[in-house]
Formats: structure tokens, C-alpha cells, sequence
């Protein structure tokens, strides 16, 4: 069997971020485009030029700063979108536009109000322009799925004549099953003039649970690239898992004749580094990087794994970047051992961040015996995502069953000591209401409140996640401490400086 490179078009940074609560700011971004550099995809959409501010910024920077790897924005069929993604992609190395239309019957008469042959002229025009501004063109045909099959290969033997490299193939609902992705990949093959000039794309929505499958599908049909986001996030169910796809392709390229150039290596730093700035948490049955994957209880896996691990297990973890050897470091362990764990870990801090990781590796190592990979990782994205205005100096909070739950909290800014009380439903309540007395943050709400345990035993780091809802979008704040109040009020405070920090741009 011939084996074909499959390209890994990642969309985490434009499609992923769409997700309700996946917003992250420029500095998240960029980090995320430098670890999908280190993972090896060949293509990042770093956003969508015409539609923000912040997203113009976000590629603007990640075309400056992240080379070696193909920087993309989005762009409809209009040439002020065309404009704003060559604007913004002026520094990349290797720019790409991706333009797109909608070709289904349901999106052309409810949505855009054109027709067929409109869409067709607004395709050749569009392609043509951005053909004049970056030489990679991708053409994408929303809801192809669901679009007339004829009319389809029509809309993209338009467009390669117009100058398109790439033709991408969407399901842009999760419709489709994978028998019919193949089946519409051949007849695209069949059916366009001048596909043998363009490399084939999918773009796979998770609606049905198929994403990773029909995007597997459409790769033996004979797709050369596949658009996916790390974790699946995206609006709706999500996208098609980059670590699925590539894991699924890596472990059965035999039955797909294809490989990746993707370093499996870093698919765990690169799943935890995404939750880990989107506040989620991989469900524990989550395929390749889910706690579970790689765990067995049934006495007779666990038998038949002591004595080879292929009886049940198909892949390695270190083949994703898990190490088993979770060696746990401690109250006496030095700064060199901390820097040369993190360094492993993939994390790669300058000497300004080095110190902040430590002198909280040290606080938390005064509170529990041993600190585990988990906790190191944690810390690390904790002052990742850090937005300092407020921080906080100490509370107290009185609490129980027959008593009115109340917390006296004390902020710090610019080296001046803010304090307030405040009673609540709960002590967590009544420490929030404290923090917005002496803050007076804009107008929110508190939409979603997360707790969650880093390691185990019971002097186990606590996460808590707060989400809050705005007019300007939402804000994702976190924390971390043995002690839950704690927490909580670190997220909150997190969240707050988050919303601050918005408000003043």
C-alpha cells in the first residue's frame, strides 16, 4: 500500500475558540500557536480577520512570532474580509487566506438570499482577489454535506480555476455518516475539473459523534488534509479531535494508507495546555488523553497487561506524551530538580516565571507531602493564565449550619491594602459579595462555578473554575489551593482581573 502525508490543519485558534466559554486573550493564543508549532501541524488558523479587533491582533502576533508552519485567517467571499486577512497575515512566513461560501439549498435561500449562479460569481471574484494577495488560497464550501453533489464540484472547479490550492469539504452540521463522506470525497475526485491541481480537504462537526470517524472516512477516500482542533472543542458537540485523528491514523495507517507529521510526543502537553486555558477538564473516558485511557481495573486486563501490554492496550502512553514514571517531588527538593521536571513536563519558563513557579511549588509542598506531575502542570498554567490587578493578601471566613456564613477579605493593588465583609448564602457567596464591594467590577454573572481535584488523598491541590457572563463576552477565572475557600476566591479574583483587563482596552 502507498502511504500519503496527511496535512493536520489545526482550528483551535478560529473555530475552537467559537465555543461558548473557550475564549482565550493574545497571550493564550499565542502560546497555543508555539505548542502546534512544537506538535507539528502544518496549518494554524489563528482566527478570523474581519470579524474582531482581538482576532486581527491574535494573528497578527502568532504571524510575527510563530515560523516554520502555514498561518491562516478566515475570510468570506468579500473583499474587505480578503483585505483584513493579508492584512493581517503581512509578517507570516508561509500566509494562507481561506475563503468561503455556503453552497447547500437551506444556506443560500434562508441565510445568504442568493443564488446558485450568484454564489458561483461570488466565488470566482473572491478567489481570484485573494489570489492577488497570498499565493496559498483555500476554498471552503459550507455545508457541502448538504449540497447538491453536481452543483458542489461546480462551486470548486470554479474555484481552482480561480486560483484555489486547496478545496475544503465541510460538514458543517455533523450530518453526514462516514459510508456517504466517501462516497462524496470519490464523486468530488470524479466530478471537479482540475481537482488533480488542488489538495482535498474535510472539515468534521462532532453533532452525531462521527466527526473523527467521517474525517477518517474521507482520508481513504482520498482527502489529503483534515481540519481538526485539539480536544474537539468548537461550537456545538465540537470538531473532529486532532489527537484522535492523528492517533487513529498513526495506529491504523494500515488500514488508511496515510501517516502525519505529527510529534505524538506532545499531544498530552497539547491537550492539557488547551483545557488548561479553556478551564475544562478532559472527561475521564476521553479517547487517548481521558485519565482512563490508559487504565486498567478488570482483574483480567490487568493480568493480561502484566504480562504484555498489547493485550490491551494498542498504543502506548508515551507514544502521546503520558509518562508513567510519575515521580513525585517534595518539600527538600531543590529549584534544579523543579526546573529540569517542568522542563520535561514541556514547559520551558524564563527566570522571571521560574521564580513565581517555584515560590508556589514551595507554598504548596508546606501544605502537602508530595507534589505530582499533575500539580506541576497545574501551577505552570495557573500563572500562565495570571492577570494581576487585584491579588489577594488573606481572608477569613466564619461558617455553619446554625450561623449567617461571613468572609472579611483583603486585596492588594499597586501595593495598597483594600478590605471589606460581607455575609452570603455560603462562605464562598459571602467572599465573592466582599470582592465586589471592594472592586466594584462592570456588570456580570457568575454562569458557571467548577470544582475539581488536581491529584489525590486528601491533602489534594483543588481547582475551581468560574465563568462569568458579560455584554463584552465571557471571562474564565482559576484557582488553586489545598484549601477550597481558597480557591475559590483565587478564581473569582482571577476572573474579575480577567473582566478588568478586557474593560480598560
Amino acid at each position: 500500500m502507498i502511504m500519503k502525508k496527511v496535512i493536520i490543519f489545526d482550528t483551535t485558534l478560529r473555530d475552537g475558540e467559537q465555543s461558548p466559554g473557550c475564549s482565550m486573550n493574545l497571550q493564550e493564543k499565542l502560546d497555543v500557536a508555539r505548542q502546534l508549532q512544537k506538535l507539528g501541524v502544518s496549518v494554524i488558523e489563528a482566527g478570523f480577520a474581519a470579524s474582531s479587533k482581538g482576532d486581527t491582533e491574535a494573528i497578527e502576533a502568532i504571524a510575527k512570532q510563530v515560523k516554520g508552519v502555514t498561518v491562516c485567517s478566515l475570510a468570506r467571499c468579500l473583499k474587505s474580509d480578503i483585505d483584513a486577512a493579508a492584512e493581517a497575515l503581512a509578517f507570516a512566513e508561509k500566509p494562507r487566506i481561506h475563503v468561503f461560501i455556503a453552497t447547500s439549498e437551506i444556506h443560500m435561500k434562508s441565510k445568504l438570499k442568493m443564488t446558485k449562479e450568484q454564489v458561483l460569481s461570488a466565488v470566482a471574484e473572491s478567489v481570484s482577489y485573494a489570489k492577488t494577495k497570498c499565493s496559498d488560497v483555500q476554498f471552503s464550501a459550507e455545508d457541502a454535506t448538504r449540497s447538491d453533489k453536481d452543483f458542489l464540484c461546480a462551486v470548486l472547479s470554479a474555484a481552482i480555476k480561480a486560483g484555489a490550492t486547496t478545496v475544503n469539504i465541510p460538514d458543517t452540521v455533523g450530518y453526514t455518516t462516514p459510508a456517504e463522506m466517501a462516497e462524496l470525497i470519490s464523486y468530488v475526485k470524479e466530478h471537479t475539473k482540475g481537482i488533480e491541481n488542488a489538495v482535498i480537504a474535510a472539515h468534521c462537526h462532532n453533532d452525531l459523534g462521527l466527526a473523527v470517524a467521517n474525517s477518517l472516512s474521507a482520508v481513504s477516500a482520498g482527502a489529503s488534509q483534515i481540519e481538526c482542533t485539539v480536544n474537539g472543542i468548537g461550537e456545538r458537540a465540537g470538531n473532529a479531535a486532532l489527537e484522535e485523528i492523528v492517533m487513529g491514523i498513526k495506529v491504523r495507517g494500515d488500514a488508511i494508507g496515510a501517516y502525519t507529521d505529527i510529534d505524538t510526543t506532545q499531544i498530552y502537553r497539547s491537550s492539557r495546555l488547551v483545557y488548561g486555558i479553556i478551564g475544562y477538564h478532559a472527561p475521564k473516558n476521553k479517547p487517548i488523553v481521558g485519565d482512563n485511557a490508559f487504565s486498567h481495573e478488570a482483574g483480567i486486563h490487568q493480568h493480561g497487561v502484566m504480562n504484555d501490554r498489547r493485550t490491551y492496550e494498542i498504543m502506548k502512553p508515551e507514544d502521546v506524551g503520558i509518562n508513567r514514571d510519575n515521580f513525585a517531588l517534595g518539600k527538600h527538593s531543590g529549584r534544579h530538580a523543579f526546573e529540569k521536571r517542568l522542563n520535561e513536563l514541556g514547559y520551558n519558563p524564563d527566570k522571571k516565571q521560574l521564580d513565581t513557579y517555584f515560590e508556589r511549588f514551595k507554598e504548596l509542598a508546606d501544605r502537602k507531602k508530595d507534589i505530582t506531575d499533575k500539580d506541576l502542570e497545574a501551577i505552570a498554567s495557573e500563572h500562565m493564565r495570571d492577570i494581576q490587578q487585584y491579588s489577594l493578601d488573606r481572608f477569613a471566613v466564619q461558617a455553619g449550619n446554625r450561623s449567617t456564613p461571613t468572609c472579611v477579605i483583603r486585596l492588594i493593588k499597586d501595593k495598597e491594602k483594600f478590605e471589606d465583609v460581607s455575609i452570603g448564602d455560603g462562605p464562598v457567596d459571602a467572599a465573592y459579595k466582599a470582592i465586589d464591594k471592594i472592586i466594584n467590577p462592570p456588570p456580570h454573572e457568575l454562569y458557571d462555578y467548577g470544582i475539581h481535584s488536581i491529584s489525590g488523598g486528601k491533602d489534594a491541590l483543588g481547582e475551581v473554575t468560574v465563568k462569568l457572563k458579560t455584554q463584552n463576552g465571557n471571562v474564565t477565572g482559576r484557582g488553586l489551593s489545598t484549601d477550597i475557600i481558597e480557591a475559590s476566591i483565587l478564581a473569582y479574583i482571577n476572573a474579575i482581573n480577567r473582566l478588568l483587563d478586557r474593560t480598560d482596552k
